[in-house]
């Protein structure tokens, strides 16, 4: 037996983090990769399926039997109409997971990907009521509010203990990268929007509020992201802690939108006094885009699984700066930047290639 070798459990592989993982580990000879979801998906070479629903107990442990993970990447949650579900739901399927892997013995460390309404609150409060100060800091004390973050992690470290495994966690801002059907894509929710606008002849409207367009911020790479957890989960001497994720830069939308809208062929608006949510922009758009699909030959004609409007609203319309602090990790030797706009670019490029969204007039 190879002591060097390493077997990685990746849970939500269809995801838009845990598709980034397995890319990477897949075309290393160390690991073993198995990946976890709920349905059928093409998966990189080397990563074997595992189909198991994290919700039904009775169910997964059966799925997991023949699995012994010495490493978890913990990337899945489940959206439910309030939080108090949220946190009913997404602990029972973070607690099902850890009693499933319990009596393999094998696991190591577990990563958890969380993000920033850590800091900020949960979806019904979402930078609107009590809120961390910014930057974010990782040893910020946790909001007295209800939190599914927080019931994830709690069972997360019941577990640790129980099984004497180390964990991280990693919160990530604006996650951007390739997946289709997640509930945050932001990235890809942008190129759709671009596509509708260049059908339409309207322009790129930002959702957003005058705050959130004039304030720095950041977004997550899913490479970044994925990278970090990989990396926290192997490195000597790193365990037991939270980590912020993000790009490593900070920009201003009201410089970034307008390149971007140039890059996806169309003309731009900024905010106005009133956010004007993609939601209602959107509304009754699914017709136009099995049209658009059709038009095109992409392979999804469902507008709900290439974008996340809800998502991206919730992103853009708060009335709060958003920065995390990322100091933690670059100290720690944690040392990777994405350039945010390169980035978005590539992605849109990625999204043509593969048939998701139409090819671009390329301007002169």
């Amino acid at each position: 037996m190879n002591d060097h070798r390493s077997t990685a459990l990746i849970v939500g592989v269809n995801g838009i983090v845990g598709s980034e993982i397995a890319r990477r580990l897949a075309i290393r000879d160390d690991w073993d990769v198995h990946g976890l979801s709920r349905s059928a998906h093409e998966l990189p070479p080397r990563v074997r399926p595992i189909l198991g629903d994290l919700r039904d107990a009775q169910s997964l442990a059966p799925a997991l039997k023949d699995v012994r993970p010495t490493h978890v990447f913990f990337t899945a949650w489940s959206r439910q109409e309030n939080e108090a579900e949220n946190i009913r739901v997404n602990r029972a399927m973070t607690r099902n997971l850890f009693e499933a892997l319990a009596p393999a013995g094998t696991v190591r460390h577990a990563a958890l990907m969380t993000g920033l309404k850590h800091y900020m609150g949960p979806f019904e409060a979402f930078g609107t009521g009590e809120m961390s100060e910014t930057p974010f800091r990782e040893e910020s004390a946790r909001l007295d509010v209800p939190n599914f973050y927080y019931a994830q992690e709690d069972e997360l470290f019941a577990a640790a203990e129980r099984d004497g495994f180390t964990w991280s966690v990693h919160r990530a801002h604006t996650v951007t990268g390739y997946a289709v059907g997640n509930a945050m894509n932001f990235a890809l929710t942008l190129a759709v929007q671009g596509a509708i606008a260049r059908e339409t002849g309207t322009p790129l409207i930002f959702p957003g509020t005058e705050l959130v367009w004039s304030h720095l911020t950041d977004v997550s790479d899913s490479r970044v992201v994925a990278e970090q957890m990989i990396w926290a989960s192997t490195t000597p001497g790193i365990g037991d802690e939270a980590w912020n994720v993000t790009n490593g830069e900070i920009f201003r939308w009201r410089r970034l939108w307008p390149r971007l809208a140039d890059a996806l062929g169309v003309d731009w608006e900024g905010p106005t006094s009133e956010p004007r949510p993609l939601v209602g922009q959107m509304a009754g758009k699914e017709g136009l885009w099995e049209e658009i699909a059709d038009r095109y030959g992409l392979k999804e004609r469902r507008l709900d699984r290439v974008a996340s409007f809800w998502h991206t609203d919730s992103d853009l319309g708060v009335e709060v700066e958003v920065v995390a602090d990322m100091t933690k990790s670059r100290l720690a030797g944690f040392d990777t930047y994405v350039d945010t706009e390169r980035a978005f670019l590539d992605l849109f490029d990625r999204y043509e290639t593969d048939g998701l969204v139409p090819a671009r007039p390329r301007r002169a």
